[in-house]
């Protein structure tokens, strides 16, 4: 088969998924849109830009497909459409052959996303990168890029993934994350769910245009990997990809994206975790998870220093005896 026929064919393919994706209601956004037989790449390493400033959440790139190849949709700041509401990533899954997507949407509880680590408070179940309170977003410094001066609801609060830390982007099949949904991850998302903003659709096309994304141009390492703004890939607040990124702390390997993360820090909802908005204290060290300092030995005292030598003292002087007086002449 010619490259022009496997075009044409990606391109058919293409086509017929787009007409049903324009033939689904906008409510239907959680169900499966895209399916093929070729796994994605896995997620390319990047820095999160500044956040944009408050009433925005960090929405992660993503691998998305197109009529040529898959191609990379950056990472960005979204403003969020109402207040209480949070970001379920898409994800892909292996089932019967193919790598099948079911696209990311708003909603009050953060659902399964395929235990893919995604970064940044995403760390493969839940959101531990910020929550809910009184119609504020309260944002956690220690997985986000924030500035307290355009942004003033902040905590600190470490997220501990405790799992091997890689890059896949796919669950199940050979080499993809072995989560499941947890009951109310799968209550999540059969829940009422609000669609991607037009902001985040504008955002995708414009990736979709730009052959620099496309994975077989920049194998998988795309110019564009976030970006501060939706649609902005040009200028301050883009970032490439391959710089060191750091959106979760990891017991024994470097942060980066991953597989499926140990229990959240706490529950992925629209309400507060902490009471009065305050971090809990952080918790006095176990005297076995560091070594003790070794009472320091005290110091031996100095060594006397060695005798003088002493020899025999030397013989007494002998007085010389008075010579005798020879006797006068007669």
């Amino acid at each position: 088969m010619t490259n022009q026929e496997m075009n044409m064919i990606r391109y058919i393919r293409w086509l017929l998924l787009a007409i049903v994706m324009l033939a689904m209601p906008a409510a239907s956004s959680a169900q499966v849109l895209v399916s093929i037989t070729t796994a994605p790449p896995v997620l390319p390493v990047y820095e999160q830009p500044l956040c944009t400033g408050e009433g925005y959440i960090w929405t992660p790139g993503y691998w998305a497909y197109g009529p040529e190849d898959y191609f990379w949709v950056p990472g960005t700041w979204v403003l969020v459409p109402e207040p209480g509401l949070l970001w379920t990533p898409g994800y892909w899954v292996w089932s019967d052959g193919l790598y099948v997507w079911h696209p990311g949407y708003w909603g009050p509880q953060v659902g399964f996303y395929g235990g893919i680590n995604y970064g940044y408070g995403y760390g493969g179940t839940g959101y531990q990168g910020a929550y809910w309170n009184n119609g504020a977003l309260y944002y956690n410094r220690s997985v986000n890029n924030v500035n307290a001066t355009n942004v003033h609801n902040v905590y600190n609060t470490t997220v501990v993934n405790n799992t091997t830390v890689n890059n896949v982007s796919y669950n199940g099949g050979t080499g993809g994350t072995t989560a499941r949904p947890t009951a109310a991850e799968l209550a999540a998302a059969h829940a009422q769910h609000v669609s991607p903003t037009a902001e985040q659709t504008q955002h995708e096309h414009a990736a979709s245009t730009n052959r620099a994304q496309l994975a077989s141009v920049n194998h998988g390492q795309p110019p564009v990997a976030a970006t501060a703004k939706p649609g902005v890939f040009t200028g301050h607040g883009v970032e490439a990809a391959g710089t060191p990124y750091h959106p979760v702390t990891n017991g024994a390997a470097a942060k980066g994206a991953g597989t499926a993360p140990a229990t959240p820090a706490h529950p992925n909802v629209a309400t507060p975790p902490y009471p009065n908005n305050n971090p809990p204290p952080k918790p006095a060290p176990h005297p076995e998870s560091k070594p003790q300092p070794e009472s320091p030995k005290p110091a031996s005292p100095p060594a006397p220093p060695p005798p003088t030598p002493r020899g025999n003292p030397p013989p007494p002087e002998e007085k010389q005896k008075p010579k005798p007086h020879p006797p006068p002449a007669v």
